[in-house]
């Protein structure tokens, strides 16, 4: 996978995040018997998005058209991979 690839995933996973950071935090007046709910989601979708920032910065650094492989070991990629898939899917906006 090319470096560019990654950060156009990466850049669609901050996009959704922020969708979803931005509903959790409207959804915190709602209700009180929800609002902690939301409120500690909210948190939770920010400590996210810090991290994917941080590593966006990391990777912009780089060729884009280089392999990721050769920056980062194949488990780390995978890994990486998987959490950005789960956190597309999390649907955390939707609840």
């Amino acid at each position: 996978m090319k470096v560019r690839e990654l950060l156009e995933l990466l850049d669609e996973t901050i996009g959704y995040l922020r969708i979803a950071l931005v509903t959790n935090q409207q959804r915190i007046f709602e209700s009180p018997f929800t609002s902690y709910e939301f409120a500690q989601r909210a948190v939770e979708i920010q400590e996210d998005l810090k991290d994917l920032e941080k590593l966006r910065a990391e990777l912009e650094k780089l060729n884009p058209e280089s392999d990721v492989e050769e920056h980062y070991s194949k488990e780390e990629v995978e890994r990486l991979l998987k959490m950005l898939e789960l956190l597309r899917k999390s649907e955390s906006h939707v609840y």
